[in-house]
């Protein structure tokens, strides 16, 4: 039979649990908005230097030059991985999908002969894909807007994957994070960065009757000015996805804790009720019986 003192030591334990993931989801909740929002406001803009940038690449691809970020290197032997994950865990399967989609990545590049380079920002992808792709991690960035998310943070990381690319240490590069699409639902999704891949919809619009625009200064120019800065804006649209799927993903894991962290002392309490009633019937049993015996 469970002793009482345990059991109450249990209940007091699992109502102080359910307490921290309460709090926990409150703060998560609070911080999805504002990541959210951040989020949604960089949406337009980074879809809007997608389509310009798409439109001039369509121009520049007809004349047969552009710049190194939009033809690359002519190659395709060695890849580079930007995975984006979290710092800290309580959030889910949030990490775990961002880690089985880059293996799953390295995997079939390995198995077609390419070489892979993995940069990873979040200490839990770097952790976890450390255990088996150790040697394939070139850096690693932690605490990226630990306090604010911003632009600056991205611009690090650009700025060290256009150093990499400028020294010719990679010929494609691509970044692996959560997008988000709701509190309950984060999507993998793998996207090409360098070099700039022309969306498909795009080029299918070349054959099409449009408005003739002179550029000032030429195609080639503009687009060797507004690529690298595009490069940071979609790895700053990235990082929000990221926080925002986060976010959403450790409010929902908490909420899940706390509602069985309440399961559990439902439980725990008819136990210990049942155990307690126990032990009365028991003692009273005694007492009757040695009453009967003088």
């Amino acid at each position: 039979m469970p002793n009482l003192k345990d059991l109450k030591n249990r209940i007091a334990s699992v109502q102080s649990t359910r307490k921290i993931t309460s709090a926990m989801k409150m703060v998560a909740a609070s911080k999805l908005r504002r990541a959210q929002e951040q989020a949604e406001a960089s949406g337009p803009y980074a879809e809007r230097m997608g389509r310009m940038l798409s439109s001039l690449a369509a121009n520049v691809q007809d004349s047969g030059n552009g710049p190194k970020l939009m033809t690359g290197t002519g190659a395709d032997k060695v890849h580079l991985l930007v995975v984006i994950s979290s710092d800290r865990g309580l959030c889910g399967a949030f990490n775990g999908s961002i880690v089985r989609e880059a293996k799953r990545q390295i995997t079939r590049l390995q198995g077609e002969g390419k070489t892979v380079k993995v940069l990873t920002v979040g200490r839990k992808g770097r952790d976890q894909l450390r255990r088996e792709f150790a040697s394939l991690i070139v850096e690693s960035y932690e605490d990226v807007g630990r306090r604010r998310l911003g632009f600056s943070d991205a611009d690090m990381v650009a700025t060290k994957v256009l150093a990499m690319f400028d020294a010719g240490e990679f010929d494609v590069c691509s970044v692996v994070f959560n997008k988000f699409k709701s509190a309950i639902s984060q999507i993998v999704t793998v996207q090409q960065l360098i070099p700039f891949a022309v969306p498909g919809e795009a080029v299918a619009a070349t054959d099409e009757v449009k408005p003739l625009y002179e550029f000032e200064p030429d195609e080639e120019q503009i687009l060797a000015e507004l690529l690298p800065r595009n490069l940071s804006i979609q790895i700053y649209r990235a990082l929000l996805e990221s926080a925002a799927s986060e976010q959403g993903a450790r409010m929902t894991a908490m909420d899940n804790a706390t509602r069985n962290a309440g399961d559990m002392i439902n439980k725990l309490t008819i136990t210990y009720n049942r155990t307690r009633q126990a032990y009365i019937t028991k003692e009273l049993i005694e007492i009757i019986s040695g009453a009967e015996a003088l």
